[in-house]
C-alpha cells in the first residue's frame, strides 16, 4: 500500500510553460529535492538545445536524472531504465524525505512511475541497427506505414513524429513476430508513496511566444555550434528530436537560416500542442497558471495536510 507519509509531486506541462522554476520554488519551500523527468535533459552532451536547468538556475537544489547518461551509451536509455531507476531512487530519498518533487517534460517518463510500463521483451541489437539504418535512409514515413500494417491499434496512438517511440514498436514486432499492443496490459502498477500531480498551462499565443523566444535564446547561447559537435552523430536515437533535427537539415542544406529558425519554433510549437493534447487525457492533473502561485501553493499544502 501506499506510504501516507510519502509523496511525490509531479508538475507537468508543454515545453516552455515555466516547469523548472517552479519545480525549484517547491523544493525550496519544502526542503526537498527534484527528479527530472525529461527524456533529453538525461543526456550528457545535449545541454543548449534542451533548454537544461544551469547550475544557476538550480538555485542550490539538488537534481537528479540530468546529464545522468552519454547519447553513446548502450543499450539506449528509454523509459524502461528510468523507471527502474527512478523508483529505486524514490526508495533512497524517502528514507530521507517525505516530499520528492519531479519536474516532467516527458509524459512516458512520468507515466513510468506513476503506473509502472509493461515487460516488454529484450531487442537483438541486429534488429535494433537495421531499424536505426532504415530510419536514417528511408526516413520515418516508410516506418510509419510498417507499423500501421503490422500493429494498427498502437498505430493509431502513437506519437507519428517520434520516431523513437515508432522504432521501437518495430523492433519488438520484428522480434517477436507479435504486435507491439500484446505486450501492453493497461493495468497500472501499485507504487508506495502517494502522488500529487499539477499541471501548468498558459494561453495558447503565450505559450507559443515564450517558445519562439526560447528559440531565439537558444540560438544566441550557441545552439548552432552545439549542433555542429554532435552532427557526426546525428544518426543516434537521442538527437531525433526538435531543436537538433532542424540544425542538422540547415547543415545539409535542405533550407537557408531564415527558414531552419522558422521550423525550430513551429515544431517546438507543435510538440507543444501534442505535450498538451496527452497531459489533457489525465483528470488527476490539477492545471494552474504560472502566475498563480498562492493558489497552487494552498494547494499543495491542503493536499499535504490530507494525506
Amino acid at each position: 500500500m501506499p506510504s501516507v507519509n510519502k509523496c511525490l509531486i509531479v508538475i507537468s506541462g508543454p515545453t516552455a510553460v515555466g516547469k523548472t522554476a517552479l519545480a525549484i520554488g517547491l523544493a525550496k519551500a519544502l526542503k526537498t529535492v527534484v527528479a527530472s523527468a525529461d527524456s533529453r535533459q538525461i543526456f550528457k552532451e545535449m545541454v543548449i538545445g534542451t533548454a537544461k536547468p544551469t547550475t544557476e538556475e538550480m538555485q542550490g537544489v539538488k537534481h537528479y536524472f540530468i546529464d545522468h547518461v552519454s547519447i553513446h551509451d548502450q543499450p539506449v536509455y528509454d523509459a524502461a531504465q528510468y523507471e527502474k531507476e527512478a523508483i529505486t531512487l524514490l526508495e533512497e530519498l524517502f528514507q530521507t524525505n517525505d516530499v520528492v518533487i519531479m519536474a516532467g517534460g516527458s509524459g512516458l517518463y512520468v507515466n513510468a512511475v506513476l503506473n509502472g510500463l509493461d515487460d516488454i521483451p529484450e531487442v537483438p541489437d541486429k534488429i535494433r541497427r537495421q531499424l536505426t539504418n532504415e530510419l536514417q535512409e528511408q526516413g520515418l514515413p516508410v516506418l510509419l506505414e510498417e507499423l500501421k500494417e503490422k500493429d494498427p491499434l498502437y498505430y493509431e496512438k502513437v506519437h507519428k513524429e517520434n520516431p523513437r517511440r515508432v522504432q521501437r514498436a518495430l523492433e519488438v514486432i520484428r522480434h517477436t513476430g507479435k504486435p507491439f499492443s500484446d505486450f501492453h496490459s493497461g493495468h497500472a502498477k501499485q507504487r508506495f508513496f502517494r502522488v500529487i500531480h499539477i499541471g501548468l498551462e498558459r494561453d495558447r499565443e503565450e505559450l507559443y511566444e515564450r517558445i519562439n523566444r526560447r528559440m531565439d535564446l537558444m540560438l544566441q547561447q550557441g545552439l548552432e555550434e552545439e549542433a555542429k559537435t554532435l552532427y557526426p552523430f546525428r544518426e543516434l536515437n537521442a538527437l531525433q528530436t526538435v531543436g537538433y533535427k532542424e540544425v542538422f537539415d540547415f547543415m545539409e542544406g535542405r533550407y537557408n537560416r531564415e527558414e531552419m529558425i522558422e521550423k525550430l519554433k513551429q515544431h517546438s510549437r507543435q510538440y507543444a500542442k501534442r505535450q498538451m493534447t496527452w497531459l489533457k487525457k489525465d483528470d488527476s492533473i490539477k492545471w494552474f497558471h504560472p502566475s498563480e502561485q498562492n493558489e497552487l501553493m494552498e494547494y499543495v499544502k491542503v493536499r499535504l495536510n490530507a494525506l
